[in-house]
């Protein structure tokens, strides 16, 4: 299937992710929420920055687009480019410099941009621009072989606010990987629909149940039963309340819109909260269960919406809008919620 472009959401830094865990699944339904303030994203090994289709990609089959609701979906933001991309080689002054060769025949190199040096790695190829990577290991460039060290300095310098801030945000990451992991044992707590529940076990319950006064899920296993096994359960049970959730949600706002979607399912996309494709084929991201009521809503609205308009234009907004008003406070909650602090299953 020829997909149509993506748009991305950008995270916000990390900010007190603890007390934010505490507060924001306390919160009532149908109020703003404030969910933790780190990164919105998961981590990849390096994170592509949109580059220009090849002159031998076929051309996009209108009968069969796709558009995707990615985890950084930010439609307004019109900061840097995303993390990989192309940028034509320009010609400067070379900046200060210092280099040495790796094993791999990349070159270690260091520029001093203002007060700042900044470490990258230097690999030549027979590409005819020069792209950018940002990982865990920090900045990597790949140039072709005609370039002059002035141009892609130049072409770093360029560039030097948006690689700052993505070598900060994946240093935030490490630090998130840090925080501690859901011990699933009898009284785990997890998100759902916004809220804390717990979990019990050992209780004799013969069925799984959910007490919605208390938040409590019983699950039918023994007290000495295993981490995986109260994991799995407890799995499986949120994905069941996210196919029968989501499945009404889509149907009360596809009435509002007058239209109608083919199929819908799960998905346990890594890059994205929901996808719908002009045959009316509609995925939405299990995880959403974990959120409030009104960011599941404001997801269903976007996806239908897209069977109106296969794009993110102003029109697109609007008939976001006419179905759910509030979209724009769950937009900013959704783009600034951080994906690493959501239980790992």
């Amino acid at each position: 299937m020829t997909r149509a472009p993506r748009s991305r959401v950008k995270p916000a830094p990390r900010a007190q992710a603890a007390d934010a865990v505490s507060s924001v699944f306390q919160s009532s339904r149908g109020v703003p929420y404030s969910f933790f303030s780190s990164f919105l994203r998961r981590e990849r090994k390096a994170e592509p920055m949109q580059k220009p289709p090849s002159r031998q990609r076929p051309a996009v089959a209108l009968n069969n687009l796709q558009l995707n609701l990615p985890f950084e979906h930010a439609p307004a933001f019109s900061g840097p480019a995303p993390l990989r991309g192309e940028v034509p080689p320009t010609e400067s002054n070379p900046a200060p410099t210092s280099s040495k060769t790796l094993s791999d025949g990349s070159r270690m190199r260091r520029i001093v941009l203002g007060a700042r040096a900044l470490d990258y790695r230097l690999k030549r190829s027979s590409r005819r621009t020069i792209g950018f990577c940002i990982d865990g290991t920090g900045l990597s460039i790949t140039a072709p072989r005609w370039v002059t060290i002035a141009d892609i300095e130049n072409a770093i310098g360029d560039k030097q606010n948006w690689i700052f801030k993505k070598l900060t945000e994946w240093q935030t990451r490490v630090e998130q990987r840090a925080l501690p992991r859901i011990d699933w044992k009898d009284g785990a707590t997890f998100p759902y629909l916004g809220k804390t529940i717990s979990v019990a076990i050992g209780t004799g319950a013969s069925v799984l149940s959910f007490d919605d006064q208390t938040n409590v899920l019983a699950l039918p296993l023994p007290a000495l039963a295993d981490a995986q096994q109260i994991k799995d359960r407890v799995q499986s049970w949120l994905q069941s309340e996210a196919k029968r959730i989501f499945g009404e949600q889509l149907v009360v706002y596809a009435q509002k819109l007058g239209a109608d979607f083919s199929t819908y399912a799960l998905s346990s996309a890594a890059t994205r909260w929901g996808s719908c494709s002009s045959d009316g084929k509609i995925r939405l991201n299990w995880r959403l269960i974990h959120f409030p009521m009104s960011i599941i809503d404001y997801v269903v609205a976007h996806e239908l919406a897209h069977l109106r308009e296969m794009n993110h234009s102003p029109r697109f907004w609007r008939t976001v809008e006419s179905i759910f008003p509030e979209f724009r406070e769950a937009r900013h909650t959704l783009k600034h919620h951080p994906l690493d602090l959501l239980p790992a299953f």
